[in-house]
């Protein structure tokens, strides 16, 4: 079968399709049915797999589904305004990122950020009150915004998030502490104020390395002498002990030692 993945509205997890039936390419647009109903979707890869169960395209977006995709968009923008106006008059804790109706216009789609729960029962009536159609409200976190916008990061660099991650791992400080990575903001925070994704990838490899490295401050004994750890190099499987005022390696992969 031939299967497509593709964006919708440019942002979001990418959803597979199959396209067996037409002439399709890449950063072609198409009309495809999800669970919020039809949606103007690009073409983000096509290939060949008979093993992905998928349901069909619609169809191949034609110059009519374009022009009403622009519709949209203008329609989104008065929305996103109108949105913002009652978020301000009813001194709402939340900043509206974006608005975006589907395809047939059965849904509209407002996405935020906030540092907290929001109570936005009263805001969602109002929005349907006033666009008599189906109202989202989407709380994201700021490393989806990240995702989106895209940039590059400390190693010069795409954002990983923005090029091939699909979810977000938990990261925690204690991955930058295992590595052994100064705990400086600047070094250790992504364009998205929150920990660098990267922190998570090499963790696991630093773990299995530090069992077999003792920690630097850690009494050993090399032959009868006890000495303390002072310098531990677990990716490269050494650590120095000082014993008795002088600096000896130790190679934990040396079988001679």
């Amino acid at each position: 079968m031939k299967i497509v993945s593709v964006k919708v509205n440019g942002f979001g997890k990418v959803l597979y399709y199959n396209a067996t039936d037409y002439n399709v390419k890449k950063n072609l647009t198409v009309i495809v049915r999800d669970e919020k109903g039809l949606q103007f979707a690009k073409i983000v890869d096509v290939f060949d797999d008979d093993n992905i169960k998928c349901d069909s395209i619609v169809r191949v977006a034609t110059k009519r589904d374009y022009l009403k995709h622009l519709s949209n968009i203008d329609a989104a923008k008065v929305a996103f305004d109108k949105c913002k106006d009652i978020v301000k008059k009813d001194k709402l804790n939340m900043t509206i990122l974006d608005a975006t109706y589907n395809f047939d216009r059965s849904q509209l789609l407002f996405r935020f950020l906030s540092d907290e729960r929001v109570d936005f029962r009263n805001l969602a009536k109002e929005l349907g009150s006033k666009f008599r159609t189906r109202i989202e409200l989407r709380q994201i976190g700021i490393r989806d915004k990240a995702k989106e916008l895209g940039g590059f990061g400390p190693c010069g660099r795409n954002l990983c998030c923005n090029t091939f991650l699909t979810n977000f791992d938990t990261v925690s400080i204690n991955m930058a502490k295992n590595q052994g990575i100064a705990l400086n903001p600047t070094k250790i925070n992504g364009v998205c104020g929150r920990l660098l994704c990267c922190l998570n990838y090499e963790n696991d490899a630093y773990t299995e390395a530090r069992k077999k490295v003792p920690e630097i401050g850690k009494k050993v004994f090399i032959g009868e002498k006890e000495g303390k750890v002072v310098i531990s190099e677990p990716l490269i499987g050494k650590y120095k002990v000082l014993i008795d005022n002088e600096v000896v390696e130790v190679d934990v992969n040396d079988s001679t030692k």
